[in-house]
């Protein structure tokens, strides 16, 4: 009983990660204050996850507002880039590294209107993360599973999602662990070094100090 309550609150905590909803007012900008008034929302994704990235942008007078999603990889991939987004927009990608994903808003005024004015366009922004953004009513629909086998699915999915998430976490501690007996073995070598260097200089001033004072006549 103790395990089955662990295992589902271990699946609810992994769910609860999968969802990203967000609801604000984008404050219309100037073009040349674009960057300024630019607003990004950030979640990690690891790599080969499917992303649904919904956006439900309200009305506004003469506000253009542009889309960005791009991750954070040493190349970073842009999974879309579209401008001038009203009402309901769907975005599904698969993620191409395991990276943080940037969602960017920008809202633009035209030219000629002042931004001190408080022109803003309300978003709804969802952020649906794996097992979250499968469509499974369109999976029963074509397959034709009932609700039993349909849940059994969602359960098979997460817990992949779950297993590929264990995997993921236990190879980056490998590299972790990697890495620190790498970094160790350097120190142990450094201090050794460091320890040869320290005798070898010690023994030389020794013996040099003994040379001069037998030189000057000072020891025998």
């Amino acid at each position: 009983m103790l395990r089955a309550c662990l295992i589902l609150l271990v699946v609810a905590c992994f769910l609860s990660s999968l969802t990203l909803a967000v609801k604000f007012d984008l404050h219309a900008v100037a073009p040349a204050n674009i960057e300024t008034g630019k607003r990004c929302l950030s979640h990690y994704v690891p790599k080969d996850t499917l992303v649904l990235a919904t956006v439900n942008v309200g009305t506004g007078y003469n506000q253009r507002v542009d889309l960005e999603i791009v991750d954070n990889a040493e190349t970073p991939n842009v999974y879309a880039k579209k401008k001038g987004i009203s009402g309901e927009n769907r975005n599904a990608f698969n993620t191409l590294a395991d990276s943080v994903v940037h969602t960017c808003f920008t809202n633009v005024l035209p030219e000629g209107f002042n931004e001190q004015q408080g022109f803003s366009r309300s978003i709804d922004f969802d952020l649906n993360i794996g097992a979250e953004a499968v469509d499974f009513d369109k999976i029963a629909k074509t397959e034709k599973l009932g609700p039993l086998e349909l849940e059994l699915r969602k359960l098979e999915t997460i817990v992949k999602e779950i297993v590929s998430e264990m995997n993921y976490l236990k190879k980056r501690e490998a590299r972790m662990r990697d890495t620190n007996e790498s970094t160790n073995e350097r120190v142990k070598w450094f201090s050794l070094l460091s320890l040869f260097t320290l005798i070898t200089l010690g023994t030389w001033q020794v013996l040099y100090l003994r040379r001069f004072f037998r030189r000057k006549r000072l020891i025998d």
